[in-house]
């Protein structure tokens, strides 16, 4: 089977994965609708394409990294998609974020093509993405994986199966985020909490590391706000569409998420302010604001 893989998608997350795929020896081919992002990739050595369906044409894969399921099926299944440009028996990896009937219905729509689908959403941020260290969290058919394996290998340390058809990749997926963005939000609450206490904000990191409130997110970000680096790995922007994706299946499941909504509103003040783009930590930036203090020990 032909060794090119198609990246349609070439923000922070899609173009770290196709030059993960370049490393591993796949002709890679990227779309994305934004030409700043195709000049990046080509400035990183990769091959641009005019459309999804371009860089779809004799692919044995197609990884969908764009942000949503509405993103998705235009990419896949609009004008010039990649689907129709498909061969058979070539797969789909998915690894947007969206509720689990959303895959099942691409799934389907992509067997009608004979093309298999893999729903495999990814977690490990930017940097995991560029140096091929991402979790897949995916599900799907034993034809799906056999196509999509070395594909996958080649940008993951981890990948778990999860099901035999699409939907359970996503819906694992939809509990991930839930918990990230929660302890993201609530990482940022704290180290402000503490900054207006007063208290040596290092010696606070130092403490709540070694002690139960510590959490993967506190223990990474932290040291990154007192540091005043915002550099995206995972915006803030994403952040508030993911939760946004997570509170409305809730909504539609009839479970309540009362940390999760909480969540997405300080992600979405902090969009609002102007600081979409940033790294998610910088909620701590917005609630600094309100709470006049400054995260590098000084007066705000």
């Amino acid at each position: 089977m032909s060794d090119k893989v198609g990246v349609i998608g070439l923000g922070s997350m899609g173009l770290g994965v196709a030059q993960s795929l370049m490393r591993a020896g796949f002709d890679v081919a990227g779309h994305d609708v934004s030409p700043d992002r195709q000049e990046q990739f080509v400035a990183a050595g990769g091959r641009t394409s005019s459309s999804p369906a371009h860089a779809a044409t004799g692919a044995r894969a197609v990884i969908i990294m764009v942000e949503n399921a509405a993103q998705t099926d235009s990419v896949l299944f609009g004008e010039a998609g990649a689907a129709v440009a498909m061969q058979p028996e070539s797969v789909i990896i998915s690894c947007a974020t969206m509720a689990p009937d959303d895959a099942q219905r691409f799934e389907q729509r992509a067997a009608e093509l004979d093309i298999h689908y893999l729903d495999a959403p990814v977690s490990g941020g930017s940097n995991k993405a560029r140096n091929g260290q991402l979790t897949a969290i995916s599900s799907g058919s034993a034809e799906a994986y056999a196509v999509a394996r070395p594909v996958l290998e080649s940008f993951t340390t981890r990948i778990y199966e999860l099901g035999e058809t699409a939907g359970p990749g996503s819906a694992f997926k939809m509990v991930n985020q839930l918990l990230a963005g929660v302890h993201m939000a609530a990482a940022c609450e704290a180290i402000t909490f503490a900054a207006r206490l007063g208290l040596d904000l290092n010696r606070v990191y130092e403490v709540i590391k070694a002690s139960a409130g510590n959490s993967w997110m506190f223990e990474e970000r932290v040291p990154r706000i007192l540091a005043g680096d915002y550099t995206p790995r995972s915006p803030v922007d994403n952040f508030a569409k993911e939760l946004g994706v997570v509170t409305a299946l809730g909504q539609r499941e009839k479970m309540p998420l009362v940390l999760a909504t909480s969540a997405l509103q300080m992600f979405v003040g902090a969009a609002a302010a102007g600081m979409g783009p940033n790294d998610a930590a910088a909620v701590a930036l917005l609630l600094a604001k309100i709470a006049k203090v400054d995260l590098q020990g000084r007066d705000a």
